[in-house]
Formats: structure tokens, sequence, C-alpha cells
């Protein structure tokens, strides 16, 4: 199995959800050993895709250099990590990637557009060896050695339409297209409030988030799923998980996960070397992956 990018540059425009303005992305490809590159071409600053780079995750996950940040970054990584890329060169042009309809539905769109294609060096992936947990209170992400990848998220909120949900994704490609890649972000209309009163979420509306009162889901359609709650907290979680620079085989599980403690989980999975084990692709250890990722 090998590494791969994409077979041509793609392009979209969509809103920024905190400043509520165009913003331009194009996908461009690269060569082997390059890794996901971000670079901000208003700025002429590059940034590259590892937990060093973040600087913040109380809304979203945001990554940074030199003073200049990109943000929202998570939703795009997804899918651009589902469909199991290593090399791609992401380029906008202001502080944040485009919103689109929320999820990761519009990312998926343009990779597909954009076609996957091999390179010629095997692709290498982080067999996890120990469990690694980080945990606050009864919040807690953990990953743990398996044979194959999933992700089991639980959430819990004290309100109506929410309350607890479950849901396990067995990782495939096409898995996630079904299953996740549609599920949108969500918020508290109160907490929209707030943050326009603060010159945030400028961009948000019902056209690329799922927003709640108190009682009932504020979205004329109502939902893509009963529990796309749930389902979009692992979409985060995917797009997160990529800040480890490949991907992973193993078991991932989180009750009531942030991107923040996804980050501080990526950096406990890295601070030792007996955590995990980095394996190329060769020969017959290929077969169940090369199946994931068709």
């Amino acid at each position: 199995m090998y590494q791969t990018t994409i077979k041509k540059a793609v392009e979209l425009v969509g809103i920024g959800l905190h400043k509520g303005s165009p913003v331009k992305l194009r996908l461009e490809p690269l060569e082997s050993n390059s890794g996901i590159i971000f670079y901000r071409s208003d700025v002429d600053v590059s940034i590259p895709l590892k937990p060093q780079s973040v600087v913040d995750t109380r809304m979203a996950t945001v990554i940074g250099k030199e003073g200049h940040v990109i943000s929202t970054i998570e939703h795009m990584l997804s899918a651009v990590y589902a469909y199991g890329i290593d090399n791609l060169k992401i380029i906008v042009n202001a502080d944040e990637i485009p919103v689109m309809d929320g999820s990761s539905a519009s990312f998926c769109m343009l990779l597909d557009e954009a076609q996957i294609v091999e390179l010629d060096v095997p692709k290498r992936v982080m067999v996890i060896k120990k469990e690694v947990t980080v945990q606050e209170g009864e919040k807690y992400a953990k990953l743990s050695p398996s044979p194959d990848l999933k992700y089991d998220f639980k959430i819990k909120f004290p309100h109506p339409v929410i309350n607890k949900q479950e849901f396990v994704l067995h990782f495939t490609k096409e898995n996630y297209k079904n299953e996740i890649a549609k599920a949108r972000t969500f918020g508290f209309l109160h907490e929209v409030q707030y943050l326009r009163s603060k010159g945030l979420a400028l961009g948000g509306s019902l056209e690329n988030a799922i927003v709640l009162d108190d009682k009932k889901v504020l979205n004329p359609e109502g939902l893509r799923y009963s529990d796309e709650f749930v389902r979009h907290k692992i979409l985060d979680a995917i797009g997160d998980m990529s800040l480890i620079g490949m991907n992973f085989v193993g078991n991932y599980e989180a009750f009531a996960g942030s991107h923040d403690l996804n980050h501080k989980l990526t950096l406990e999975l890295l601070k030792s070397p007996e955590n995990y084990e980095i394996v190329e692709l060769v020969g017959e250890k290929t077969k169940e992956l090369e199946r994931a990722y068709a």
C-alpha cells in the first residue's frame, strides 16, 4: 500500500464561520513524505500539520505560526484523514477554513473531484501499542491497541433533543461517507447570541449548523440523523486525531470529548515511543487497510 495525494488541484469558496467573509480554499498535490501542509496565501506563511502547531482548542482546532492562524480545520481534515490522504497542500486566503454546511460532506465531494492517486513510497501508519488516556473529571478520550480502527463516542447533554447518545463507527471510507460525513456541527441559541456579541460566529446560520433553543431544533428541515450530534463528535475527533501526522490503527473512545481533550490525547500519545509503532505497509499486512480506504 502506497502513500497518496490528489490527482489534480481543486478549489471552492465558502463563508468563514467566525468572520462571515468569503474564503477561498484550494487543494494541491504534494510528493511523497511531504505530509499535510497548510498555507496562508494572504500572508505567505506555511503551517505544518502537527500537534505543536495547535494554538487554540476552545471552540475549534486552530493552528498557527508567527502570529498567523488558521481556524476550524477539523471538518476538512476529517475528510482528508478518512480518505487516507498522506500528502496535500491546503491553501486558504484567510484565517479560517470555510464552514460549508457545517459537516465534511462538501470536502468529501471536493476530494472525489480531485481524485486520489498513489505515489511511489510505501504508506506509513501508526499502530497503537499501549492504552493512552487523558481525563478531566468524568470526561475522557482514550486510544487502545486493536487490529482495526473504531471510533466509540458517548455524549450527555441536559437537553431534551440530545440527552445521552452513543455511536460506534467501524471505520472504512464508505462507512465514514455514509454514517459520519453529513453530520453537522451544533450549538445553542444562547451561545450563538453570546459569540456574536463578541464579534464571533458572524458566519453561523441555520445553513451551516444545527441550532437548538431550550426545547427543540430550530432548523426547519430537522436532523439528518436522530443521533446527528454524537456523529458530528466523531467527525471532529477524526479531524483532530489527524494531528498525529498519519493514519493510525487502534481504537478511539471518548465520553464528552472535545477539541481540547483530543489535542491532549495526541500529545500524550506522542510523549513516549512505547505507546506506538510506525509501520510501513508492505506485503500481506496491507490488505485490511486497503479495503478500509478503497
